[in-house]
């Protein structure tokens, strides 16, 4: 490769079928990381994790579950606290801020938790789509991640 070569920035795409707290944050750790590396991303949220997107839920901790040990919940919740970890949505805000993060809200997924329209989700979403994007994406992407 020549040295004045315009390196191609590299993609991830990221499947977020959870709504958990816990795996929530992680993909918000790793899509903090995907931004601190100057990537493009794109978030495909699926089932479960388009419930978490929904206005009504989106930062309240309260009204999402955790995937791993529901017993330690107030645990992690205060550890994040003490810690002065982001909140999830934070950590996906601050991403988006940084770098090419689209947020696309799997249309069925939507459906489930009664989101029809873009409206009914926070605002983080850029869109709602088809399955096959995501399949698109995920076949184009240097990183595929299914959390």
């Amino acid at each position: 490769m020549e040295d004045n070569a315009i390196m191609e920035r590299k993609k991830m795409c990221l499947a977020l079928f959870s709504g958990s707290l816990d795996k929530l944050t992680a993909a918000g750790v790793i899509l903090s990381g995907a931004a601190a590396d100057d990537m493009d991303v794109d978030v495909y949220v699926l089932l479960q994790g388009a419930r978490a997107f929904k206005k009504e839920i989106g930062d309240n901790l309260e009204q999402l579950s955790m995937a791993e040990n529901a017993n330690l919940k107030k645990e992690f919740i205060e550890s994040l606290s003490r810690l002065k970890v982001k909140t999830w949505i934070e950590f996906f805000r601050e991403a988006k801020s940084l770098t090419n993060v689209k947020i696309h809200i799997c249309g069925l997924a939507g459906k489930i938790w009664g989101g029809e329209k873009l409206e009914d989700f926070v605002d983080l979403a850029d869109d709602i789509c088809g399955i096959n994007a995501y399949i698109t994406s995920a076949q184009e992407a240097d990183i595929h991640l299914f959390i």
